[in-house]
């Protein structure tokens, strides 16, 4: 188990960097709080053997608000179907977000395999359980009408922080993350995280496997919790990060977080701030 790698560029050889499975969650297409750009080159800099999309992929809650597809979405969806054609084995483990793909789990869409959650052995054979995990919500689960209203509130606090980057960006200040500060300092939201996590780790367990690797609540993890390794990718709204594991069957979280500095603060500047952004 490795330390988030801070990877911000491409390979010095200039080659791709070449790994058995990449694991990426909470991108959040069709919002313009997605860092789309960076994805993309993330996904030119990286060769795997399997893709797993561990939920909310799309983010169909903001798009049946208001819509907003700009061709760098388009660009990653097709980057991705074109790894699929090209080889690798692309799985969508559908989120709460993008639900609605859920109703065609086992089925296959331009290479993509659609599942409910699924099992993925390492080089070394550990037994993880992929899941997005917004059934261990709950809220979600409990008070859906309350995650619509989280939902909100969590865009205006990005909306809020859009502006306050606006200008940081004026002054080539770099990026900074009310939402992620908030999470490691306000008590109840460091608890919720941490009773998410528990809550993984114990259905995890349940399930008899060594480990499990989820998104959702868009906070990069990777620990032992009662024994079980518990795996969060993170997600690419604001955290910019990925969970690879190497021919060795070693595990790591990539954080491309730093990349904002190159294209994203100019790109900030240009976005108007009062679109809606994601949750």
């Amino acid at each position: 188990m490795s330390a988030p790698t801070l990877w911000n560029e491409a390979p010095s050889s200039g080659q791709p960097l070449k790994v058995r499975t990449v694991w990426i969650s909470d991108i959040h297409l069709g919002t313009p709080g997605c860092q789309a750009q960076a994805l993309l080159e993330f996904l030119k800099d990286v060769e795997c053997d399997t893709l797993y999309l561990v939920g909310d992929i799309i983010d169909g809650w903001q798009l049946r608000r208001t819509w907003y597809w700009p061709q760098a979405h388009n660009d990653v969806v097709q980057k991705i179907l074109r790894k699929a054609r090209k080889g690798t084995r692309v799985v969508f483990v559908p989120g709460n977000h993008d639900e609605f793909a859920r109703r065609y789990r086992d089925h296959n869409f331009g290479g993509v395999d659609v599942v409910e959650d699924c099992i993925h052995t390492t080089a070394d054979g550990k037994r993880l359980w992929i899941t997005h995990g917004d059934l261990f919500d709950g809220v979600i689960q409990c008070a859906r009408w309350l995650a619509f209203v989280g939902d909100a509130a969590y865009e205006f606090m990005l909306r809020m922080n859009r502006h306050l980057n606006h200008l940081r960006a004026r002054l080539r200040l770099p990026y900074w993350s009310l939402s992620k500060y908030l999470k490691l300092k306000v008590k109840r939201a460091v608890s919720y995280v941490s009773d998410f996590e528990g809550a993984v780790a114990r259905e995890a367990r349940k399930r008899g496997v060594d480990g499990v690797v989820c998104g959702h609540i868009h906070h990069a993890e990777m620990r032992m919790i009662d024994g079980i390794l518990y795996c969060n990718d993170g997600d690419w709204v604001e955290s910019l990060t990925a969970l690879v594991e190497h021919p060795d069957g070693r595990l790591e979280i990539i954080d491309r977080s730093a990349c904002r500095t190159a294209w994203g603060a100019a790109a900030q500047a240009q976005l108007p701030l009062d679109v809606a952004e994601p949750a």
